[in-house]
């Protein structure tokens, strides 16, 4: 894969220097003299608790969330990352000497970067539609490019409509109400070309079609549903089995319109993904199909869960797959050895997590107005804890912003602890789904509407 620096084009949103500043102030006052190459961070208020003059000690290791130590139980795993092989017959694996980095204090001015943070907030949502949630923590973001809008809502059509023929006529309007386009342009503002971008627009897509016609509202059902997801999960993660059986799997792919657009959206994927970052998609995908599977057992029992239990489905059915991706979007990749660090496991998971909160608040309104009940943070917080919808939608809106601090704390922390090139990329572009989640969720006013609560 490339080298992680932004990659040439004649002109990436101007919103793409916006995105991720929140977490990543501080990380350009510590960054090495190897980061030359990666556009500067805008200046933007430090992370509360985070000093902007500070200077990385030499021995920083990463912080780990509270209640335990690294899962690895080795607090030097980072530095033998960094450090690279060693040992007898190592040597020639490296191309020059392995250096220490230096870290390289810069002082910056926080009124100035404050001022120039609500400057860019203001312009930004001057020019963005629908409203916020009042009191939600979120950072406003500019229009997305309007020709990459165009373009990818052009191709992801033509492929849903007629290369796998994922929906039937009457559900156009439905499929363009969606702006799955305007979605993954906001999201993704470092993809180098509009292929880069349709890597992420089928994978939404494909994901949305198995959401909608094994568990929602086109035909979905909790009785069942394993069996379907595990068929369908096959499309990610090939069937290896005897040649007599082999072909009637292949055949099943076709069966149905979430296998299809599954298995197209992730031979394309793999085309352009390494072998790591394919394998790291589809844990992904399998955590997001068994929150599906938790959230229909519960379904079919009539059960509410506790406010924490279902927190804890949410972190597996949640938008995780997106972000997880941000690397291949952007054509570069995040080694495995540094995406599998629990600070960055923590960090992605925090991020999901926000995210998911952001589509129950915003989607409340309609899933109340659906057949049945539908499980989300209010509903489930006005039920076990005995308050009014109104408090319950207020309290989700505070989970929310706790998730979101948490994230950004987690992120700054560790972009100060591994001032690598590939990790700053991967958490600015992490920050960039999120804040791209909520321009979307706030500007679909063909899908989403807020309640009557203030």
């Amino acid at each position: 894969m490339p080298d992680p620096g932004l990659s040439p084009q004649s002109g990436v949103p101007a919103a793409a220097a916006h995105f991720g500043a929140y977490v990543l102030a501080n990380a350009q006052a510590h960054a090495t003299a190897d980061l030359d190459a990666l556009p500067a961070l805008p200046g933007v208020p430090a992370v509360p608790g985070m000093a902007a003059e500070a200077v990385v000690p030499a021995d920083v290791s990463i912080r780990q969330p509270a209640g335990g130590p690294d899962s690895s139980g080795d607090p030097g795993v980072l530095d033998r990352i960094l450090r690279g092989p060693s040992g007898l017959g190592t040597a020639g694996l490296y191309l020059t000497e392995p250096q220490e980095p230096v870290p390289q204090p810069v002082s910056v001015s926080e009124p100035v970067l404050a001022e120039a943070a609500a400057d860019a907030e203001t312009a930004a949502a001057a020019t963005v539609v629908g409203n916020p949630v009042p009191g939600l923590y979120h950072h406003p973001v500019a229009e997305p490019d309007s020709a990459r809008v165009e373009e990818v809502s052009r191709r992801i059509k033509a492929w849903a409509m007629d290369e796998v023929e994922l929906y039937p006529e009457e559900w156009e309007e439905q499929f363009d109400g969606f702006s799955v386009g305007r979605y993954m342009v906001a999201c993704h503002p470092d993809a180098p070309t509009v292929e880069h971008l349709m890597l992420a627009t089928r994978l939404m897509v494909a994901e949305n079609a198995v959401d909608d016609c094994y568990c929602e509202d086109h035909g979905g059902s909790p009785i069942g549903l394993g069996g379907r997801l595990l068929l369908a999960h096959t499309a990610l993660d090939p069937l290896h089995t005897t040649g007599e059986y082999q072909p009637q799997w292949a055949e099943s792919l076709h069966s149905d319109a979430p296998r299809r657009a599954y298995r197209s959206a992730m031979e394309y994927f793999v085309r352009q993904s390494s072998p790591s970052q394919a394998d790291r998609f589809r844990h992904d995908m399998a955590r997001l199909h068994l929150g599906y599977l938790a959230e229909a057992a519960w379904a079919e029992t009539e059960h509410v869960p506790e406010v924490w239990e279902y927190l804890a489905m949410r972190q597996f059915n949640n938008f995780r797959p997106c972000p997880t991706i941000t690397d291949t979007v952007g054509g570069y990749e995040l080694p495995a050895d540094l995406h599998a660090l629990p600070a960055m496991q923590r960090v992605i998971a925090l991020a999901a997590n926000a995210t998911t909160i952001v589509n129950d608040l915003y989607s409340y309104t309609k899933e109340l107005a659906s057949p049945g009940r539908h499980l989300n943070l209010p509903v489930v917080i006005a039920d076990r804890e005995g308050i009014s919808e109104r408090d319950a939608y207020l309290k989700a809106v505070e989970v929310h912003n706790d998730l979101m601090h948490a994230f950004e704390a987690e992120a700054a922390a560790l972009a100060v602890a591994c001032p690598v090139p590939s990790v700053l990329r991967f958490l600015r572009g992490v920050a960039a789904w999120v804040d791209g989640n909520h321009y979307w969720h706030q500007t679909n006013t063909y899908r989403y509407s807020l309640p009557d609560f203030w």
